[in-house]
C-alpha cells in the first residue's frame, strides 16, 4: 500500500499514543488506582471517558478482542476505580512516561498542531473518538499532546472498524487479514486478544470459504483486494484531520517522527507490536 497522507499521519502519531500500553508508569498508575492486573487497566483505561461501560458494549467498540477476555475485566473494574479516576491517573502516567523518555517539556508547536487536527475529527458513529474528544484539556504539555494523539488514533480506529464491518468481517477475521498480509504474526496477536485456538481455526475456515485466505493462511488475490479496500476506506474516513492541516501536515510529521523514533529506540514501544505500527 502506498503511504497516503492519512496513513502517514497515523504512522507518525501512533507511537506517541502507544506509549500508554507499554510504559511501566501506566501499569503502576492503574494498580495505584485499585485496578487489578494489566488487562483490567487496559480495558478500563481505554474506555473510561465513556463512563461505566459494560462488556457487551466494550467488546463491540474494541472489536478485535474475544468477549471472554473483556468480561474478565468489565464491569468489575468500576468497582475498584471510577472512570474519572482512571482518566486522571492515565493522563498523569503517560505524561510521566513521555517526560522520562523524551524530556521534561513537550513540544508546544506539535501539541498545537495535534490538537488542531483532533478538533477536526467528526465523531459520528465513532464512540471511542467521541469519548476522548470530550476529555477536558489537561494542564501539562505532554498530557495535552498525548490526548490529541489519542483522539486521532481512536478516530482512525473507529473508522477502521466501520470499514471492516462494511466489508463483512468480524474483529477476529479482520485481524486474520492483517496476519495474512504479513503485517503481524499470530504470536504477536493471539495471546493479547484472548481468542481460543478453536475460535481462531473457525475464523480461518470462514475466510478460506470466502476465498480470502489460502491453505497457508496467506491472503489470496481476492483477500489482498479486500484488505486494500479496507485500508483505503479507513484512510478516506480519516481524511478530515489531514484536510484541516493542509500544508501544515508536513510540519507535524517533521516534529512527530523523531519523537516516535526515539520511543522505539528507547524500547518503550516494542517492535513488532500488536498495533502493526513500525518505526517511522
Amino acid at each position: 500500500m502506498g503511504a497516503s497522507p492519512a496513513r502517514r499521519l497515523w504512522a507518525a502519531v501512533e507511537p506517541l499514543h502507544a506509549v500508554v500500553y507499554f510504559a511501566p508508569e501506566t501499569a503502576e498508575a492503574a494498580k495505584a488506582a485499585g485496578l487489578r492486573g494489566y488487562w483490567m487497566g487496559y480495558f478500563a483505561g481505554r474506555l473510561a471517558p465513556l463512563g461505566e461501560v459494560g462488556p457487551a458494549a466494550a467488546t463491540s467498540m474494541l472489536f478485535g478482542f474475544a468477549p471472554e477476555m473483556v468480561t474478565r475485566a468489565l464491569p468489575d473494574a468500576w468497582s475498584f476505580a471510577s472512570p474519572a479516576e482512571v482518566v486522571r491517573s492515565r493522563l498523569d502516567a503517560v505524561s510521566a512516561a513521555l517526560r522520562r523518555v523524551l524530556g521534561p517539556d513537550g513540544p508546544q508547536e506539535l501539541a498545537a498542531l495535534l490538537s488542531r487536527a483532533a478538533k477536526a475529527c467528526g465523531c459520528d458513529g465513532r464512540p471511542l473518538a467521541a469519548g476522548w474528544a470530550a476529555v477536558p484539556q489537561p494542564p501539562g504539555s505532554w498530557s495535552r499532546l498525548w490526548l490529541a494523539a489519542t483522539v486521532l488514533r481512536e478516530h482512525r480506529g473507529d473508522g477502521h472498524v466501520l470499514a471492516a464491518v462494511h466489508a463483512g468481517l468480524s474483529g477476529l477475521e479482520t485481524t486474520l487479514t492483517h496476519i495474512g498480509d504479513g503485517v503481524i504474526g499470530r504470536g504477536d496477536v493471539q495471546p493479547h486478544r484472548g481468542w481460543s485456538d478453536k475460535a481462531w481455526t473457525t475464523a480461518v475456515q470462514r475466510l478460506r470459504h470466502r476465498g480470502l485466505l489460502d491453505d497457508e493462511g496467506r491472503l489470496t488475490a481476492a483477500g489482498t483486494a479486500l484488505r486494500h479496500r479496507i485500508e483505503e476506506d479507513t484512510d478516506r474516513l480519516a481524511a478530515a484531520p489531514v484536510e484541516e492541516l493542509g500544508n501544515d501536515l508536513e510540519r507535524l510529521l517533521e516534529l512527530a517522527e523523531p519523537l516516535s523514533r526515539a520511543l522505539f529506540d528507547s524500547g518503550v514501544v516494542p517492535a513488532p507490536n500488536p498495533m502493526g505500527v513500525s518505526r517511522p
